[in-house]
């Protein structure tokens, strides 16, 4: 498995948190899961398209071209064939770029794009196609940004989004209101429209990644991480990854703190919380190095 972030040239960044590939030509038929981060996506799978594993045990293909919305759970996908997908992951002030007012009702969805916006789609799936080709993000970011550029963004809503980051989630809310000054009654339905979850489910994201690069990096146990992290107990803790990534601490510790290159079911979950297959200290280059070409 080959996974790897890019992040959006300067001009994007405002609507665009980063890109991502990933590649597996021969992949495991293990189920395997990723876990909500607070961002919508846009999504190319340019190879077979992965299968969903739903909470109610139905098992579906995801569509070639898909905006997966806010997630508020573990996501469970498995491979059928060759793996390659990209994923523009968008900033989360910026989540209603492509589904407007529909956003908030997308939530654990991930529709087909075409059904949502058809014109949308196909200029999407023709740049995903040529980055594809050219080993090289360029078209996508060019497809980009007119529509970035025509999309007005609230900066109240940023600035939200900015203090709860870097709180990694450990904020009131009626603290969050006071200090943008407005009221709750118009942070919450202004903050759901535009990032497609309320803001304390944004938080409770944000805390939970937060304390999963800790479980990944240094934490010695899950009691100091919790602690760390603004949870009032282990037990908290424990409650909010399981409720959010489906796993108990001790697999996810196996996981994150194991073999890095281990091929268990949580080897898509660590990926994404580092940002890469290879592990942290690895960064990515703007430029798509041709070791990890999509095609």
């Amino acid at each position: 498995m080959d996974y790897a972030e890019y992040p959006a040239p300067t001009d994007l960044r405002r609507h665009v948190r980063c890109l991502w590939q990933l590649r597996d030509d021969t992949p495991s038929d293990e189920i395997q899961v990723i876990y909500p981060d607070g961002c919508c996506e846009l999504l190319a799978e340019l190879g077979t398209p992965l299968q969903m594993h739903a909470v109610d045990g139905e098992v579906r293909s995801d569509q070639p071209f898909c905006f997966a919305a806010q997630q508020r759970g573990p996501v469970r996908l498995q491979a059928v064939g060759p793996v390659l997908c990209i994923g523009v992951r968008l900033q989360p002030a910026a989540s209603a770029l492509v589904a407007g007012p529909r956003l908030p009702g997308l939530r654990d969805h991930a529709p087909d794009l075409h059904t949502l916006d058809d014109p949308f789609a196909k200029v999407f799936a023709a740049a995903a196609r040529a980055s594809a080709e050219a080993c090289d993000p360029e078209p996508l970011w060019q497809f980009l940004r007119p529509f970035c550029n025509a999309f007005a963004l609230d900066a109240r809503i940023e600035k939200a989004v900015a203090l709860l980051d870097a709180a990694e989630g450990d904020l009131r809310i009626s603290a969050l209101a006071k200090t943008l000054g407005v009221s709750l009654r118009t942070l919450q339905p202004g903050f759901l429209a535009a990032v497609g979850m309320t803001p304390k489910e944004y938080a409770r994201v944000r805390r939970l990644q937060a304390l999963l690069r800790s479980l990944d990096e240094a934490e010695p146990d899950i009691a100091a991480a919790a602690a760390r992290h603004g949870y009032s107990d282990q037990a908290h803790a424990t409650h909010d990854l399981v409720r959010w990534t489906g796993s108990t601490p001790a697999a996810l510790v196996r996981a994150l703190r194991g073999d890095r290159n281990s091929s268990d079911a949580l080897a898509l979950a660590a990926a994404f919380v580092r940002g890469t297959s290879a592990g942290r200290g690895q960064g990515v280059s703007r430029r798509m190095p041709k070791a990890t070409a999509w095609v």
